[in-house]
């Protein structure tokens, strides 16, 4: 019998997000698998934070998502405009505390200046030309919206036909999208 925290018994979703042209969009699909089941097809995985001024993203289990979702909101509160600080106090504390160690999940966090990936390795990556995905179709968004950042399309435009194109190719991605979108500095 496998562990419900097995990797080839539960699959993510696909989160991405692209910085251009004066915005930064993350969206997230819908989907929830469990094994080979589409438990649901409408989950809304990408939602503001703090003063609304943070878009997050997740990719994993959703209560574990939950919980660094309501830390990171306790550390953007401890610091205010802070976005960089507070992940990087998050990310200490996702991985030297116990309980938070335990917790299976990636976030893809932006505010106007900076998109940053968090892990529960400790890592707080900024991706580099500001284009990231997550997820187990996350290479593929990654990929098709790389392919797309020169053309003359908006980053809402480009993480829409992105995301249509994961959601082609990975299994546990489908098109039921959301879609926050911030003015960036």
């Amino acid at each position: 019998m496998t562990s419900p925290h097995d990797p080839i018994q539960w699959h993510g979703t696909t989160i991405l997000s692209v910085r251009k042209g004066g915005k930064v969009v993350v969206a997230g699909d819908g989907q929830v698998s469990v094994g080979p089941t589409i438990m649901k097809g409408n989950a809304r995985k990408v939602r503001p934070i703090g003063r609304g001024d943070v878009i997050a993203g997740f990719a994993g289990a959703t209560a574990d998502a939950m919980t660094l979702f309501e830390r990171l909101e306790a550390k953007l509160e401890q610091y205010p405009g802070q976005l960089m600080r507070a992940c990087v106090e998050l990310a200490k504390d996702w991985r030297t505390d116990k309980y938070l160690r335990r917790l299976e999940a990636m976030m893809i966090v932006a505010d106007a200046q900076t998109t940053l990936v968090l892990t529960g390795n400790g890592d707080v990556l900024e991706p580099e030309g500001g284009v990231i995905g997550i997820g187990s179709g996350g290479n593929y968004a990654l990929s098709a919206a790389r392919a797309l950042a020169d053309m003359d399309l908006t980053a809402e435009e480009i993480v829409r036909k992105a995301m249509k194109i994961a959601a082609e190719i990975c299994v546990y991605t489908n098109n039921n999208l959301t879609v926050e979108i911030l003015d960036a500095a």
